[in-house]
């Protein structure tokens, strides 16, 4: 017990160290927040335009820039893409660490979320697009108004997840010299030697994290299915 406290005080209390994983959290929060906005916004883009493709053969440029963006975010490390976005688009560009971040993690993301809902369209029978266009609604009123809140509902858990990933994917942004949650535990034992307090604190951190998410979106997603009941 004595030797746990001793840690305790070298790891956080001495040199007010806990600074590092407060700091710390609040940049990956930061990062994680504007990164899921940027991914969902664009995830949901390239789905509508994937979408409208496959259901009315239209868009094909557009499809094709789409499926192109698709398989090279899908298929590189997440890490390539941000050290790619900072040492060499934005190399002699003077901006904001975090801002490269957001940009790399949201448009990672994007690729996922956009597959995510895409498959959710899809997945909508096509008598609900003839419905809405028996009621004089446009092709894009009907995605709108009907496809896409019922593709939503039907993705959701796999867009938390998603979220979920971007959360703990966040953890390489120290590779550009970020201090975010993982680099402040590691700026911790890089001082005192010790690497089980500062690392084990980072990984609680975290499953915390995780753990608040995924209440919030179990609530969101009883009151969606209370909601169908009514």
């Amino acid at each position: 017990m004595d030797n746990f406290v001793a840690s305790f005080k070298q790891n956080f209390i001495e040199e007010n160290r806990w600074q590092y994983l407060v700091n710390g959290l609040g940049t990956t929060l930061f990062i994680t927040f504007f990164a899921v906005l940027l991914g969902m916004i664009l995830g949901f883009l390239v789905a509508i335009v994937r979408s409208t493709h496959d259901k009315t053969g239209k868009m094909k440029a557009l499809n094709i820039i789409c499926k192109i963006y698709l398989t090279v975010i899908r298929g590189t490390p997440v890490v390539v893409q941000l050290l790619i976005i900072y040492f060499v688009i934005f190399a002699s560009v003077p901006i904001s660490k975090n801002f490269v971040a957001v940009i790399a993690f949201g448009i990672n993301s994007g690729a996922y979320v956009a597959e995510i809902v895409r498959s959710g369209i899809m997945s909508i029978d096509n008598g609900q697009l003839e419905a809405g266009r028996s009621l004089g609604l446009n092709y894009r009123q009907t995605m709108i108004s009907v496809i896409i809140p019922q593709a939503f509902k039907n993705v959701l858990p796999a867009l938390a997840n998603e979220c979920i990933v971007l959360l703990k994917e966040t953890s390489v942004a120290g590779y550009i010299a970020i201090q975010d949650l993982t680099k402040g535990g590691d700026i911790i034992r890089s001082q005192t030697f010790s690497a089980f307090m500062p690392l084990i604190s980072v990984a609680v951190i975290y499953l915390i994290m995780v753990m608040i998410l995924t209440r919030l979106v179990s609530k969101l997603e009883r009151r969606l299915s209370a909601s169908d009941r009514r």
